[in-house]
């Protein structure tokens, strides 16, 4: 890995024994930020990862361009020391989200590992997981099949807009989120995403515990697609009623971050209940009321 300026809290070794650690406590539910839009979760034992990024593959495609993707931040864990995951998601097919050399090393080091995946993008995951066809799973907001249940995980596929709702020759959305039960929890992650008519409506009958939005925004100069900005993440978390929420898609690459300031400003101002993870640090939830 190249040198990078922010240290995980936890990482290597004292991160899998936190991991560990968690398993005493089964009553609760328990996730990790492993940067970006990466999260492992933690419910009765069993273990979802959510669009991990655990590689410098981004680093080494754009070294010597006019786009650097300069590394903020260390890795929390290697991908093949994850040897204990049920399920990993992709929510869309950009390299962060869907990384060949973060999941061929997942998928060597899980037997039977199944990757959840927009249904648009089934052929695309296929080749860069290196996975049986029979392991990957595809779902579509708006087609059969909308949600798959995987051990103790309910996945349903919501759209995302990453900066447009886009859709293959089939009418299958490219971009989504994803919407986990989980026991008595229900977690959105949303995948990479800008505000679009009916999200609100959609996402408040799930009844969501914890909202995983990006808070990176988007500037037309970084050329790439771009997302919620920090406000506009703590605006929706209140708007569809979110127990909590945890910003993700920063202190990853110098060129397109942002600090999660704006954010915590505007859940304060709209009492939104916020938390702000550091890399490898642990969130604990008790059951909803």
């Amino acid at each position: 890995m190249l040198a990078a300026v922010i240290k995980p809290v936890l990482q290597d070794e004292a991160f899998l024994a936190d991991v560990e650690s968690a398993r005493r406590d089964p009553a609760r539910l328990h996730l990790w930020w492993l940067g970006q839009s990466g999260f492992l979760v933690q419910w009765a034992g069993r273990h979802l990862l959510f669009d991990p990024y655990l590689s410098d593959s981004l680093t080494r495609k754009y070294a010597g361009t006019d786009r650097p993707h300069v590394r903020l931040s260390e890795r929390v864990i290697a991908p093949e020391r994850l040897d204990f995951l049920d399920v990993v998601s992709s929510s869309h097919n950009h390299t962060d989200h869907l990384d060949p050399d973060t999941l061929q090393p997942l998928a060597r080091a899980n037997v039977g590992l199944r990757l959840v995946c927009p249904r648009a993008n089934l052929a695309e995951a296929h080749r860069r997981s290196g996975l049986d066809p029979a392991q990957l799973i595809g779902l579509d907001p708006d087609e059969p099949p909308r949600a798959v249940t995987i051990g103790p995980f309910e996945f349903h596929a919501v759209p995302a807009a990453h900066e447009a709702l886009e859709r293959d020759a089939a009418g299958w959305y490219h971009f989504v989120g994803y919407v986990v039960r989980a026991g008595p929890f229900t977690l959105y992650h949303s995948g990479d995403t800008v505000l679009y008519e009916g999200m609100v409506e959609r996402l408040r009958s799930f009844r969501v515990d914890v909202a995983l939005l990006p808070i990176n925004g988007r500037a037309p100069e970084r050329r790439v697609a771009g997302n919620l900005w920090g406000r506009e993440a703590a605006r929706l978390a209140g708007k569809i009623g979110a127990r909590l929420v945890v910003p993700c898609h920063y202190d990853l690459f110098a060129f397109n971050t942002a600090t999660p300031d704006e954010f915590v400003a505007e859940c304060r101002r709209l009492a939104q209940p916020f938390r702000v993870l550091a890399l490898g640090e642990r969130l604990s939830l008790e059951p909803p009321g």
